[in-house]
């Protein structure tokens, strides 16, 4: 008797997404989470920075204090880690790796140090998406319409947009944030496409072993 495979057996990966500050990434992010909440995990990220109004600790980011960070970072303890706007942010590596292992598919909203690190670190696994706003003006009308910071870090963050907008060649997938639902439903398009690539598939080779043998016993020539 045929032995059957469950052919939606895969291993998981690592989707990361990047864009300069503004350019909707947080918000296709959480869209994305609620639209794949049963096989997209959050990776949250420990940081240094202040917790904002509205954010949970352990649900949003962990919120550690700096030497904290450092004693986690020397002992090898994050997947990826950068300083981005003087505070530390970084990805706890053994949540990562035994959610991709059990088949969990693992988000993750990092700037572009982050993506190299991942990129360098678990190439196999990763899919990085970096997400460009249409247009300078409305990249800084997005971050004034966010109401988080002060004018002087708006200003900062639209001086170092340039520079962070000159990785998107780095990365496998790149949407242009012009509609947020456009932008989504290509998102997810990316998504589906890189969860049926033939090495991330680990049923398959059971499934053709199994194809093979049965059709050799029943049409031997």
């Amino acid at each position: 008797m045929s032995k059957s495979y469950v052919t939606s057996e895969r291993r998981g990966l690592l989707f990361a997404l990047s864009s300069p500050s503004g350019a909707g990434k947080t918000t296709l992010a959480r869209r994305l989470l609620e639209a794949e909440s049963e096989e997209l995990l959050l990776s949250v990220s420990v940081t240094t920075r202040p917790i904002r109004p509205g954010e949970t600790d352990g649900k949003d980011y962990w919120f550690v204090a700096e030497p904290t960070f450092i004693g986690m970072r020397d002992a090898g303890e994050f997947l990826e880690w950068a300083q981005v706007f003087g505070n530390y942010y970084g990805t706890p590596r053994k949540q990562v790796e035994d959610a991709v292992s059990a088949g969990q598919d693992v988000l993750f909203d990092v700037d572009w140090q982050g993506g190299r690190q991942l990129a360098e670190n678990v190439p196999d696994d990763v899919v990085r998406v970096f997400i460009l706003p249409p247009s300078a003006l409305v990249l800084e009308a997005r971050l004034r319409a966010r109401n988080q910071d002060s004018a002087d870090v708006v200003a900062l963050r639209m001086a170092q947009a340039s520079g962070e907008i000159s990785h998107w060649i780095e990365y496998d997938y790149v949407i242009v944030n012009e509609n947020i639902d456009s932008s989504f439903e290509q998102l997810r398009v990316v998504l589906a496409a890189e969860r049926l690539k033939r090495t991330r598939r680990t049923a398959l080779t059971g499934l053709v072993e199994q194809l093979q043998r049965d059709l050799g016993e029943r049409f031997r020539t």
